[in-house]
């Protein structure tokens, strides 16, 4: 039975959002009841004061309660509205600079490079790349909604105080949170306590503007005093609670973090010598008012706070070193007293740049030298074996073979190439070379005159003439992830420009009267990723497989037939993936044709099944292109599309 894993998270994550949204109500009613409270005991006086129930039901009572409550909602819903624009918001609301990904800096460069391998090696896009550039603290944090639209946000500090190994913990520990759902809850909870926080932030208004009124109306100042310290005190008890509820939430899913990080390095000496730099260099954001509000979203502690041993987000350093690996801590202090005051207190860097060179400083893993040339085919497939087990247990990890995959990808694609990638140009030609590179010279040109003449998305003859050969010479391995890296400067087009690339890479593919699944492929990846409600969260709509019976065949039917020309051998592996889900005839056969409609149709409905439905769907589709003992190009085309439009992200497997 597959392992639950990534499904498991997912389903989890989607839970807590609904018991963070009932502690929120619970907490909006509380408060509520405190501030009526304080209002009964101000608005009357104790010769005539009714009871407490009668005062409740009146109109002060009644309008007391609606305002509060109401106030409380109307913030947290207009947060919580402000940030359903994804992680660029987030992003933007504490100061953080976009990084251009064709970016001439070393740091920004080595940055790219060590998340471009770990997106890669998880089969997610490249995240949009941002850094704060006054905070000299080391953090970093990441926000979204899908794996598919993260951004990832590092500070100054990060960047420049890290060593490549470090750097990579950082990272790995921040690709856990957006493979495990975590980004999404992060957001949320935002929103929550920005409505809750409120109360207290009118209560220090009224305190302030109480000093400033006249003294000869002493008793009116006086009563808006204690009333905005009421509020105060009230508002903050509010957020004391709101804290508690973000630690208890965030602790345990930091050390998962810890530990996913070790796990996709296979380095616990990076993270570990991260989180001892966090211990005494800092990691608390100076420059944002927001730091407290992103405190449970950060790799550190992001804002100072009384009773950090109950209210802090993030377990104590030494704890989390030493959850990592035992006597870590210890060696991470011999090496500190050890090293000269002259000399860098980063040995890991050293070791890095004298055995990687130029390449660790660009930001590339140092790899033993090989003898001779092998092309990424060869690569990949003494790297990423074919998978053993159920194809769902890889899904949302980062496995050994992806990673080396894809530190054997990046040093495969020629420089040229790569840049490209990083332009807005580039990869709107990229897009079109996917669709044109292995047809002849005529062919190319044939389709590209129906490219109308435009600056950015005409045909451009000299940047295609770049990108061709290389995807001619790796092969079908090569594009889905080359496409990956193309993500970010693809996210930089405006809303009517995607629109553009996206008519315009229809219209390639309607040219020759056929469309194949790589070109479905490459058009829904492009519509899921660019499409103006990219961002959204897709919603449970079905809890069993039988709503979506007839999707189920429409998929299965066509990896069964894609996987082997053999009709007899089509129905047995069609009936074979159809047997987890319902019963079969014997004479049951795969439909003889599926239009794209009813593709698109079917993964549609499908992506509607509750997370901890898909792993299933997952193994079946595994078990469809398996099952010859090879992955041909075509079906792991389809299965980057199944898995895509799932929202599984899928590390390579072997082509």
């Amino acid at each position: 039975m597959a392992s639950p894993g990534f499904f498991q998270r997912q389903a989890n994550a989607r839970r807590n959002t609904l018991l963070l949204v009932s502690l929120f109500l619970v907490a909006v009613v509380l408060i509520t009841l405190a501030v009526c409270l304080v209002g009964y005991l101000v608005t009357s006086s104790e010769d005539a004061r009714p009871s407490l129930l009668s005062w409740f039901g009146s109109v002060h009572g009644l309008v007391t309660a609606g305002t509060v409550s109401g106030l409380i909602l109307l913030v947290s819903l207009f947060r919580w509205l402000d940030l359903s624009r994804g992680g660029a918001r987030v992003a933007t609301m504490v100061g953080a600079r976009a990084i251009d990904p064709s970016t001439r800096d070393g740091d920004e460069r080595r940055f790219r490079n060590v998340v471009e391998e770990m997106a890669i090696a998880s089969g997610v896009p490249v995240p949009q790349l941002y850094v704060m550039d006054h905070e000299t603290g080391i953090n970093a944090f990441v926000a979204g909604y899908s794996p598919g639209e993260a951004v990832m946000v590092v500070t100054h500090g990060t960047l420049t105080q890290l060593s490549r190994d470090e750097l990579q913990g950082v990272v790995g520990h921040e690709f856990s949170h957006i493979l495990n759902g975590d980004m999404r809850i992060n957001v949320r909870l935002i929103a929550i306590l920005a409505g809750i926080l409120m109360i207290g932030q009118i209560g220090s208004h009224l305190m302030h503007s109480a000093s400033f009124r006249s003294s000869s109306r002493s008793n009116e100042r006086a009563a808006i005093g204690i009333f905005g310290l009421a509020l105060l005190v009230i508002g903050y008890v509010g957020v004391f609670f709101g804290r508690l509820i973000q630690a208890a939430v965030s602790r345990q899913r930091e050390m998962l973090a810890d530990a996913s990080a070790v796990q996709f390095t296979r380095n616990p000496e990076g993270i570990a010598s991260a989180l001892f730099k966090i211990g005494y260099k800092g990691s608390f954001l100076e420059t944002t008012s927001h730091a407290s509000d992103m405190n449970h979203m950060c790799f550190g502690e992001s804002a100072r706070m009384k009773l950090t041993s109950l209210l802090a987000s993030h377990p104590p350093i030494d704890e989390r070193i030493n959850a990592i690996e035992a006597g870590m801590l210890a060696r991470l202090k011999s090496r500190h007293r050890d090293t000269r005051p002259s000399a860098s207190l980063d040995p890991i860097a050293q070791s890095g740049v004298a055995t990687g060179g130029a390449a660790a400083l660009a930001g590339f893993q140092p790899v033993a030298p090989r003898t001779g040339q092998r092309n990424l085919s060869a690569i990949a497939t003494a790297s990423a074996a074919a998978p053993v087990e159920p194809l769902s247990n890889q899904v949302g990890t980062v496995t050994t073979g992806g990673e080396q995959f894809a530190e054997a990808l990046l040093k495969q694609l020629p420089a040229t190439f790569r840049e490209l990638l990083y332009t807005r140009s580039g990869a709107v030609q990229l897009c079109y070379a996917l669709l044109i590179h292995a047809r002849d010279e005529t062919d190319r040109s044939k389709h590209l005159t129906a490219l109308p003449p435009h600056p950015l998305f005409g045909a451009q003859p000299d940047l295609l003439d770049k990108l061709i050969p290389t995807l001619n010479t790796l092969g079908a391995v090569v594009r889905f992830p080359a496409l990956e890296l193309a993500m970010p400067a693809l996210r930089r087009l405006d809303p009517q420009e995607r629109q553009e690339l996206i008519q315009a890479v229809n219209l390639l593919v309607r040219q020759d009267g056929r469309v194949t699944l790589f070109e479905f492929a490459l058009v829904s990846f492009l519509q899921r990723h660019l499409a103006n409600d990219a961002e959204r969260l897709v919603k449970t709509r079905f809890r069993s497989y039988r709503p979506v019976e007839s999707h189920l065949r429409t998929l299965f039917g066509l990896l069964a037939r894609a996987g082997t020309a053999d009709t007899n051998e089509a129905k047995r592996v069609y009936r074979e993936a159809m047997a987890g889900f319902i019963t079969v005839t014997e004479d049951e056969a795969p439909e003889a044709k599926v239009s794209i409609r009813d593709l698109a149709s079917a993964l549609t409905h499908l992506n509607g099944l509750s997370p901890l439905l898909k792993p299933a769907i997952i193994d079946a589709c595994g078990h469809c292109v398996t099952f010859d003992g090879e992955v041909k190009a075509m079906e792991y085309d389809m299965l980057r599309l199944v898995a895509d439009q799932l929202d599984c992200p899928m590390p390579p497997i072997q082509v």
